[in-house]
């Protein structure tokens, strides 16, 4: 097993980039804003841009060290690069860009063609050529000839940030299934929430070009904004159904969530997302409403943001977050200790953090 530790540090200009963080098989994100700094890091590891200091490890491999005088090449360390653009060849037909990494490197085959083509959904594309395809199409060519170059480390820099709304929507799933069949790093740059929200097992937080805090999505983002403002990630386990009406029930760190999602295994771990606009707020719990999920939480926090309150809820040991006009949260009088009901409105589902538990 590859575990790849990061500690550097370097400028790049005005820019002073300081690094440490360790990456072990799954998806690491380096996630912050435009401009933070996740890129240059990302070009460190990969070997186009040089630390002034520090340490870069694939194991026992030494990629880069500057008290020992190691540098090597990018092409010597073993990593599989994805850029914000595929950057395929345009006279090549999808089978040969894809395996032109390998080609190129030299490298021994290990993993079959066929097997990354069905893995990337490509079979319908391999004779094609790159102008024929869409964009999401050829950002999975791209991804398969990373892949193909059969890394020991697998970086992503962005890799969606060129594709409309729909095509990101077509191709997370093929990133998931990449996180779950490559079991190598995956370091993964993004700043959209919900694309870290949906990959990431690890959340590195990048600002200014220094790690500011590194923990599980959960921790990481539940204050991070979003088109719909801020979102809470819990982590639960499937424990039962509802055959009648097609739902299931959901165990999580405070107690237990309804969700109207069919084929839902029971043992099945997942990651829910709620959104802070989806979650209103009762001082008691109520009867005679649709909202199925009325959860009992003690409020934490309340800030005031203009016209809008955020207020920060614990549920049990998870954490939820609502945000409320500020004279809605004066009305409900609430206060750090308040027992308050969080009526959830919607929760969103990541299919691809669906793991059977095993030796349970």
């Amino acid at each position: 097993m590859t575990v790849l530790d990061v500690d550097i540090s370097g400028r790049r200009g005005s820019f002073t980039v300081r690094a440490q963080f360790r990456a072990e098989p799954g998806v690491t994100a380096l996630f912050g804003r435009s401009g933070a700094g996740k890129s240059t890091i990302l070009k460190m590891m990969a070997g186009t841009a040089r630390p002034d200091s520090g340490r870069i490890a694939a194991g026992s491999r030494v990629l880069f060290d500057s008290e020992a005088r190691i540098d090597l090449p990018a092409r010597k360390r073993g990593i599989g690069f994805v850029f914000q653009e595929d950057r395929l060849f345009p006279h090549l037909t999808v089978r040969h860009n894809l395996t032109y990494g390998r080609w190129a490197g030299g490298r021994r085959a290990r993993r079959p063609l066929e097997e990354i083509v069905a893995l990337l959904g490509l079979e319908a594309h391999v004779d094609r050529y790159p102008d024929t395809l869409s964009g999401g199409e050829r950002q999975r060519v791209a991804i398969g000839r990373a892949l193909l170059s059969e890394p020991e480390i697998l970086l992503m820099d962005e890799p969606l940030s060129s594709l409309d709304r729909e095509r990101r929507a077509e191709i997370l799933p093929y990133l998931e299934a990449v996180a779950a069949e490559a079991h190598i790093p995956i370091i993964y740059v993004s700043h959209e929430t919900d694309e870290v929200a949906r990959l990431a097992d690890r959340v590195v937080a990048i600002d200014e070009g220094r790690v500011r805090a590194i923990g599980t999505a959960a921790e990481i983002l539940g204050d991070a904004g979003e088109d719909g403002g801020p979102v809470a990630i819990l982590e639960g386990r499937v424990t039962g159904h509802d055959e009648t009406y097609g739902t299931a029930i959901v165990a999580l760190g405070g107690g237990t969530i309804e969700l109207s999602e069919r084929g839902l295994p029971a043992g099945a771990r997942l990651r829910l997302r709620i959104r802070a606009s989806d979650v209103a707020l009762a001082t008691t719990p109520h009867e005679g409403l649709s909202i199925r999920n009325q959860l009992p939480c003690v409020v934490q926090a309340v800030a005031l943001e203009g016209p809008f309150a955020r207020v920060m809820l614990s549920f049990g040991s998870e954490r939820i977050i609502s945000r409320i006009t500020a004279k809605s949260a004066d009305a409900l009088a609430l206060q750090p200790g308040k027992p308050v009901t969080a009526l959830i409105k919607a929760v969103s589902v990541e299919p691809a953090r669906l793991r059977p538990v095993v030796g349970e």
